[in-house]
């Protein structure tokens, strides 16, 4: 991946912010200076006119650095974060989703929990959409969980399939989040944004990535 080509080929932030600050207050003293010239000799600028309008411009250029400092600190988060896109190719990464492929007889996948539940139910669907096995995995806690099913005779190696999580305690219905397993094919930068592409889900955003498996 081309990080320089991330970071674009234009003037660096400070140059043109500090030449524009320079430029602001260049402006700003030469037209105090011909306020002054000109002004009412029976009614001149007292000296706290003047420390008020040295103040804006001095409120002036310090936003402008702060606008550069800003801008800097940007590029230099794009760079630390295309960095570490870099080092994810070739890994397993979990992003939200309910597929998971058979691989060695096993689908592998994870979920969130938003809190302790009393019973937790797994069902498998195959490929059009109908319940090909059904799984209780008993009371677990909050959190992410792991999840290893054993395809058997209900799936072939390599088959696409899809999952949900019915989480309750007593009554009450436990909130759930599924993730799918993926490996990171490549890493591209589109529209100013880092993308992932997966081997099997395709592009993704960096972001979307919750855990590195």
């Amino acid at each position: 991946m081309d990080i320089t080509a991330l970071n674009g080929t234009s003037t660096p932030p400070q140059t043109t912010s500090a030449k524009n600050a320079a430029e602001t207050q260049d402006r700003f003293l030469k037209l105090l200076v011909a306020q002054m010239n000109n002004q009412d000799p029976l009614n001149p600028m007292d000296n706290a006119q003047v420390t008020s309008q040295m103040a804006q411009i001095q409120q002036v250029t310090s936003l402008s650095t702060l606008d550069t400092s800003i801008k800097s600190l940007g590029t230099q988060l794009g760079q630390m974060q295309a960095l570490q896109s870099i080092s994810l190719v070739g890994r397993d990464v979990s992003v939200p989703g309910n597929r998971m492929q058979v691989i060695g007889g096993v689908a592998e996948a994870s979920y969130d929990l938003d809190g302790p539940a009393q019973s937790v139910k797994l069902e498998v669907l195959g490929p059009a959409g109908n319940v090909i096995d059904t799984q209780q995995l008993g009371a677990q806690s909050s959190g992410r969980q792991a999840l290893s099913w054993n395809a058997g005779n209900y799936a072939a190696n390599g088959a696409e399939l899809q999952y949900r999580i019915t989480a309750t305690n007593g009554a009450k219905p436990v909130t759930t989040t599924l993730y799918a397993h993926d490996k990171v094919d490549a890493v591209y930068s589109e529209n100013g944004s880092l993308k992932l592409n997966l081997a099997r889900l395709g592009p993704v955003d960096y972001t979307a990535v919750s855990s590195v498996n």
